[in-house]
């Protein structure tokens, strides 16, 4: 029984581990370079063997964070309100209870309080959970059903899901030859289909977005940017029942079109080939492209990494792209210089600290989005991790002097200093775009209107560099 007791001791001290600083490349036993792990949580404590993708909630009432990791058997719920001692607070069980051991992975987006839940389980469909559930648990773990399933399809690669406009997006279904299969979820309990798009073929994942780049052409329009396996396409979907092509681009060495993301300004978009690396012998490729026409994208540059490691995904925050670069763990590219052509990486966290080498192992995705600065990344053997930069100071510490009225708010906001001048203020919606931009002459209060937002979380950036939380009710 002593042995025993020890045991269990050891289990629950290595399935969710607290603290542990980035020292001299190193936290524990995993590579670093400028993240110390905030926590970990092993599949075993989640009653799981494998994971696969990730996402992110904050409560808006609350202000609590969550994070959403899909599992080999459900989509599970983890409370970081207390980033060095997360709660497991349950998961959401397989539609059906159905399990199909060759079809592990799930994918999630999250709108409106809700979480969006796909799998290529051949009957799964989209499973559609209230988060505001989680406020609730009173003794987790607890096993929760979805709210609403949606049966338009069964089997469905990704979930992409446009925030401005409250649509999302099937890809890699078996309808519209694989295309994006268009669901409106401005109700999120009841998804309606709102048709689709076939005509480029399969739709590996995806980027849809209200268009506020370059290309004034096309300026509020809802533009869809396709990695379509082997090609980006650029289409127009604002007109759901008369989507329009308005490029296809490709570039050498195609391996696998994986994923892509926006740069916040829209000019630049940055891809990843699931396996040049392994086809090829590249080191960690990503590719960029200039959209500042989107009829007429280029090819911009190619970065290489340091590893020959298998990019995943990748997610732009700021002056930052996060890639998961699977046994190469979370990378960290500073892409502020991206419009010469220069990528650098600044930092690092690797999760599968044996190998760097090209395969099929380790860190799934990586989620940058929380405004507490943690960053969650989904390993695929060994579980949840979460990690932060220690450079980063405590917001609300760093923003003492400057006030927010009200907050929560509904149509206008008034920000005030007590001593430096406000000259300029941005809003961010959690998925790192830019929402707002205004700049005008000095003064000590401000006055911003709100009423275009969304209810949900956002970050404010007052003169570039102090950033506040804000809910829009």
């Amino acid at each position: 029984m002593k042995h025993l007791l020890i045991n269990l001791s050891l289990l629950t001290l290595f399935s969710m581990s607290g603290q542990t600083p980035c020292t001299n490349g190193m936290a524990g036993e995993y590579p670093c370079n400028g993240y110390d792990l905030q926590s970990f949580i092993s599949y075993d404590e989640m009653d799981a063997f494998e994971g696969s993708d990730s996402w992110g909630w904050t409560d808006p009432q609350t202000g609590k964070e969550y994070a959403i990791m899909g599992l080999n058997n459900g989509t599970a719920f983890i409370d970081i309100s207390n980033p060095t001692a997360p709660i497991y607070v349950g998961k959401m069980i397989t539609t059906n209870g159905y399990l199909d051991s060759g079809q592990i992975w799930r994918d999630i987006k999250v709108y409106d309080n809700h979480a969006f839940v796909v799998s290529e389980i051949s009957d799964h469909g989209m499973q559609v959970f209230d988060l505001t559930r989680l406020r609730n648990v009173s003794n987790p773990p607890q096993n929760f059903e979805e709210d609403a399933l949606y049966q338009e399809f069964g089997s469905c690669h990704n979930i992409v899901i446009n925030e401005d406009s409250g649509y999302a997006y099937g890809v890699g279904t078996q309808t519209y030859n694989g295309g994006p299969h268009f669901i409106d979820i401005s109700n999120p309990t009841n998804p309606t289909p709102a048709g689709g798009y076939g005509d480029d073929s399969y739709s590996h994942d995806a980027q849809v977005v209200t268009y506020s780049g370059p290309d004034s052409e096309h300026l509020g329009k809802e533009i869809l940017i396709g990695s379509n396996a082997n090609q980006i396409a650029i289409v127009d979907i604002t007109n759901k029942n008369n989507p329009i092509s308005l490029s296809t681009i490709s570039y050498s060495n195609v391996g696998y079109t994986h994923q892509g993301w926006f740069t916040e300004d829209q000019r630049y978009f940055i891809v990843g080939d699931e396996v040049d690396e392994l086809n090829i012998g590249f080191n960690t490729r990503t590719i960029i492209f200039d959209f500042e026409d989107l009829d007429n994208p280029s090819f911009h540059f190619e970065y290489e990494g340091p590893t020959e490691a298998i990019d995943h995904n990748g997610y732009v925050k700021g002056d930052f792209y996060y890639l998961s670069n699977y046994r190469a763990g979370m990378r960290v590219l500073d892409i502020s210089d991206i419009e010469n052509g220069v990528m650098t990486e600044v930092g690092f966290f690797d999760t599968y600290p044996e190998s760097n080498s090209a395969n099929f192992n380790g860190a799934w995705n990586v989620y940058p989005y929380f405004a507490s600065g943690n960053i969650l990344i989904s390993d695929i053997e060994r579980g949840f991790f979460l990690v932060r930069d220690p450079s980063l100071t405590q917001e609300d510490i760093s923003v003492s002097n400057f006030e927010i009225a009200p907050n929560p708010a509904k149509k206008n906001i008034t920000i005030t200093s007590s001593n430096k001048p406000i000259k300029s203020i941005e809003i961010f919606n959690i998925l790192g775009q830019r929402v707002l931009n205004e700049t005008f002459d000095p003064t000590k209060s401000k006055q911003i209107n709100i009423n275009s937002l969304y209810s949900g979380m956002y970050l404010i950036k007052i003169n570039t560099q102090i950033t506040k939380r804000l809910i829009v009710k």
